[in-house]
């Protein structure tokens, strides 16, 4: 039974009508999350959740607004006003000056060609910067350097007091819309179909002056990038509007496979096949990735992949996740993953493997048949064998989340303390385990009446 514990929280609308390509079934793991706590303050879309710490985390939109939370208590912690039009970046950055002490700070970019610097626990502004040409879009915290970057029309790297250590030349109009960082210094920047790599160096002046080169550009997406996750020091991965998955060497930025058909059942025979005349950009781009060391996984219009570096194939897939686009997914432990999506829902599942069915031996006679020869037999038999040895999954719906009344645009997964997300309904959810919380409620309660009867004694 789901329990509603902070009031507010608007009726979901439409959202009753479901798809019926998944349900949770009684033979499958309950929802772990049967308590929620409605945050409110935001007078427009929520888009960003950002982690600050282990039980504190910061919201932002397009009211300009930037909210710190507590997770555990969801007790609002500070209202940091300064932009005046909606934020469009938003970057944890931890302090590492050894003449000050350790600093929690949160970096905001905005389309009033701003972008702020806020120090977490007293929640004032460090400082402003207004020298922008065009909008930020993207934000990346290189923390070993201790810098950061922003993206827009240009890239350009500041230190934590936000002082300018270098730029490059005017890009495009169309400016960075994601980035991502590499090894030995090195930066990826999507902009439009291309990535560029660049390079930091340290000037030789030995200040803290920096240099920043563009190195190369490749050129291999047919559309614009849209999604861009570093997987190890090794690998890096792109996303397009078209579909396009490409995995990258990290290292020497060759390009090491590609995925170019998720759709197409005859490219992956063992997932569930769709009949569509034809697919829209909308529903083939891929709106957001996350990976591991062994897999990627794909958010491609309505649906989930499951990209397996090491077979460079596909060896899972939902198409039809949600009944709307899904906007982000994350991995969490025991081979789960979250999603959400436009049509309001979370969902939860589970990567499991297949149990295969013993293949029946194919008779000879039936190659011998069609004309086939001795070589087309053996290639038969070894592809066979491999199919055999090669596990299959699928991915099983396990939790389905219904809160929001409109567009999930993404979440924050903080373990046992739970998950928090933000809509286009101006609101943020915690999903809590609500016996663990009726634990914790029990045990305050018993530790305040064991405070007032010691009290009651000393009288």
């Amino acid at each position: 039974m789901l329990r509603w514990l902070i009031g507010g929280g608007r009726e979901p609308q439409g959202l009753a009508e479901k798809s019926s390509v998944q349900t949770i079934g009684e033979e499958q793991i309950q929802n772990p999350y049967t308590e929620l706590l409605v945050l409110k303050g935001h007078q427009d879309i929520v888009r960003f959740l950002v982690q600050i710490d282990d039980c504190r985390f910061a919201s932002a939109g397009d009211d300009g607004i930037i909210f710190l939370w507590n997770v555990q208590t969801g007790e609002k912690l500070h209202e940091l006003h300064g932009h005046t039009h909606k934020i469009t970046a938003v970057a944890p950055f931890s302090s590492s000056d050894v003449t000050e002490e350790k600093m929690n700070l949160i970096i905001t970019a905005s389309a009033d060609r701003t972008v702020i610097v806020w120090d977490c626990t007293s929640g004032r502004q460090v400082r402003k910067v207004s020298c922008f040409h065009s909008t930020v879009k993207c934000l990346t915290v290189l923390q070993r350097l201790n810098v950061w970057l922003s993206g827009g029309s240009d890239l350009c790297v500041w230190n934590q007091k936000l002082d300018l250590l270098c730029k490059t030349s005017h890009l495009t109009d169309a400016g960075i819309s994601a980035l991502v960082e590499l090894p030995k210094n090195c930066v990826a920047a999507a902009v439009g179909k291309e990535l560029i790599i660049f390079r930091l160096s340290a000037s030789n002046s030995g200040s803290e002056g920096w240099n920043i080169l563009e190195v190369k550009r490749l050129a291999d997406h047919q559309d614009n990038i849209s999604s861009l996750v570093s997987v190890n020091d090794l690998t890096f991965v792109t996303g397009s509007h078209i579909g396009e998955l490409i995995v990258w060497d990290a290292l020497d930025w060759t390009k090491q496979a590609s995925e170019c058909n998720f759709w197409d059942s005859a490219v992956h025979p063992d997932v569930q096949p769709e009949i569509k005349l034809s697919q829209s950009p909308h529903e083939t781009s891929v709106q957001h990735l996350t990976s591991d060391e062994e897999c990627v996984f794909a958010a491609v219009g309505k649906g989930i992949y499951v990209y397996n570096l090491q077979m460079k194939r596909v060896i899972a897939c939902q198409k039809t996740a949600h009944d709307s686009s899904v906007l982000h997914i994350e991995r969490l432990p025991n081979r789960q993953l979250i999603s959400c999506s436009e049509d309001g829902s979370v969902r939860i599942w589970e990567l499991r493997e297949k149990q295969q069915l013993a293949a029946e031996p194919v008779p000879t006679g039936f190659f011998n048949m069609w004309g086939f020869g001795r070589t087309n037999k053996q290639a038969n038999q070894a592809a066979k064998k491999m199919q055999e040895n090669t596990p299959v999954y699928f991915l099983e719906l396990v939790g389905d989340l219904i809160g929001h009344s409109s567009a999930v645009q993404m979440f924050l997964y903080f373990g046992e303390l739970g998950l928090a997300t933000c809509s286009a309904d101006h609101l943020i959810i915690l999903w809590k385990d609500g016996e663990r919380e009726s634990s914790l409620r029990s045990l305050t309660l018993f530790k305040k009446l064991a405070q007032n009867g010691d009290l009651q004694l000393k009288l």
